[in-house]
């Protein structure tokens, strides 16, 4: 009597579990990053993890609760040489993983987050910052401090030459200090399925495609 009452159980939840609905693409994932990534000490497959902040709702029912699982990969890291380039990292969502342990294939791509000054591509890869007011600051400062040096040793050409100097300095300091991109643990994701998530197919066995 107990085990068939425990099969009757289970082929309830299954069929409850046929009939929900997909979670729509287009849905957005509101998650928390809980690994920090950055161009100057991740590399191409490694492994990262949010959690849901919200939970996702479909007819009025909880198809994702908050706290459940984001898991994915890092696919670029660039840190460009150049003052015109901007740092990207790129990310994969491939997992989402329930409080019950029960893991689903994820297809969604990175469109936002809460960090001023940066962006996100059309491919979902974050955009750190470039030059900003602060940078060109610098870079005055830097030739403005050349030009007094020289100046004062050589006269006019010691002007132009110290200009240069101080110039390729600034440069060469904010080619040392702004050419990273990161996103810190704590940061705020924005993630959209690109295409429905059934959450009634069986679990993917792993984290990757």
């Amino acid at each position: 009597m107990k085990k068939w009452l425990v099969s009757c159980l289970f082929l309830a939840t299954t069929l409850a579990a046929q009939t929900s609905a997909p979670v729509p693409a287009g849905t957005a994932l509101m998650v928390r990053l809980d690994t920090t990534l950055a161009t100057f000490s991740n590399r191409v497959g490694d492994p990262f993890r949010g959690s849901l902040m919200q939970p996702v709702m479909v007819d009025g029912k909880t198809a994702i609760p908050a706290g459940a699982t984001v898991e994915g990969r890092v696919t670029k890291v660039n840190e460009p040489r150049r003052i015109s380039g901007k740092p990207t990292i790129g990310i994969l969502p491939e997992a989402v993983i329930l409080p019950t342990g029960e893991r689903y294939f994820l297809d969604a791509t990175l469109t936002d987050t809460n960090i001023r000054g940066t962006d996100v591509n059309q491919e979902g890869q974050f955009k750190g910052q470039t030059r900003d007011r602060r940078d060109n600051l610098e870079a005055g400062g830097g030739t403005a401090g050349g030009m007094l040096i020289g100046g004062l040793i050589g006269g006019g050409p010691g002007i132009l030459i110290g200009g240069a100097i101080g110039a390729g300095s600034a440069t060469a300091h904010w080619l040392a200090t702004h050419r990273s991109a990161v996103l810190p643990s704590g940061t705020q994701l924005t993630l959209e399925l690109n295409r429905p998530l059934t959450m009634s197919t069986a679990p993917a066995s792993g984290g990757s495609k």
